[in-house]
């Protein structure tokens, strides 16, 4: 058949069916199109929005639980950070002693029967001073010995009839350690009554009670970390526990458990910076106020003795940056943590069912 001829009846009949069916099936499928795109959504839209918008719902990124747990990442923090300072002050100021001592002797003249001792401090002092290494001798008088036992025997008593010795103070030239043996042989040869103390004993003792304190500060710092990662972890094991409808959602939509852990991750994350800041900032306050107090009233004699401890109470830059860097050890504690407890949840939620 041409073109140019007329359609028969059977042809015109199939085109006029033809017509209506596509017509039919253009409005079921413009009628089909809303709960299509509205399913599409649903089962795709999860998971390539973004993550808070997401689980949003989940952990709202401002409650109550989530400002107690801040909280007490801050009062951690903060615990944490007075711990590294103070062991920073201990360890600086176990140095300053150790180094003082270090360039210092004494030489103890003992009351002898038939010796003079005033002549036995002389000649003591005499041998001392023949030292190269040695570049200052202070011989003390009497009255500077007894002053020495007041804090042990108290004040106001006669000790002109015991046999209190006398004490030349030995000050070191700079340089590497002396060795002292000449005058050891000539003190034991002219002046058998006096004895050279190089305080070895008391710089081993000094070294021990440093690195104990210092030990014990590294310590009660592990602990503090432990004590919030258990609270991180409670925590953790709370929100899922809250949500977990909702992750069973997002299991069915095909959300992976890497995708579910970063969720948590990110929010107790930035829970434990905001408390590792606020906890270390404080802390760095208090040294800087607490310096400044001890600078100003140093006199004052409890401040006395707490500066003969730590010496003058001042946090070094490196003290401060401990305490940073604890804020932040705090924070990635938090997060590493939250991650490690919610894949080991939901590999238990899923060996339950």
């Amino acid at each position: 058949m041409s073109m140019n001829e007329p359609p028969t009846d059977a042809q015109a009949r199939f085109g006029a069916w033809f017509v209506a069916f596509r017509a039919r099936a253009g409005l079921r499928f413009a009628q089909m199109r809303p709960g299509a795109q509205a399913m599409q959504d649903f089962l795709l839209k999860p998971l390539f929005i973004p993550r808070d918008r997401v689980l949003a719902p989940v952990l709202p990124a401002k409650s109550r639980s989530g400002a107690a747990l801040m909280l007490v990442i801050a009062i951690m923090t903060f615990l944490a950070g007075l711990t590294a300072g103070a062991v920073h002050l201990v360890a600086d100021a176990s140095r300053d002693w150790s180094r003082a001592i270090a360039r210092e002797m004494t030489i103890q003249v003992r009351p002898a029967p038939g010796r003079n001792l005033e002549a036995d401090v002389a000649a003591a002092a005499d041998l001392a001073r023949r030292q190269r290494v040695i570049e200052e001798v202070r011989a003390m008088d009497r009255r500077e010995g007894e002053k020495l036992l007041e804090p042990w025997l108290g004040t106001g008593l006669d000790l002109g009839d015991l046999p209190v010795p006398r004490l030349i103070v030995l000050r070191l030239a700079n340089g590497p350690a002396p060795d002292l043996a000449s005058l050891r042989t000539a003190l034991a040869e002219r002046v058998p009554n006096a004895i050279l103390d190089d305080h070895k004993l008391w710089l081993g003792r000094l070294k021990a009670m440093a690195d104990t304190l210092v030990g014990i500060g590294l310590l009660i710092l592990t602990l503090v970390l432990l004590a919030t990662a258990l609270a991180v972890a409670f925590a953790t094991r709370g929100a899922m526990a809250g949500t977990a409808q909702i992750i069973d959602v997002l299991h069915l939509v095909g959300a992976e458990d890497s995708y579910i852990a970063r969720q948590f991750q990110g929010h107790f994350l930035r829970l434990g910076l905001k408390g590792g800041a606020a906890g270390a900032l404080a802390a760095s306050a208090f040294f800087l106020v607490a310096g400044l107090i001890f600078g100003r009233g140093a006199q004052a004699t409890a401040l006395e003795q707490v500066e003969a401890l730590f010496g003058r109470f001042s946090l070094p830059f490196r003290g401060f940056l401990s305490v940073l860097v604890i804020g932040v050890l705090v924070a990635f504690v938090t997060g590493v943590v939250s991650r490690v407890t919610v894949y080991r949840t939901l590999r238990g939620m899923e060996q339950a069912q």
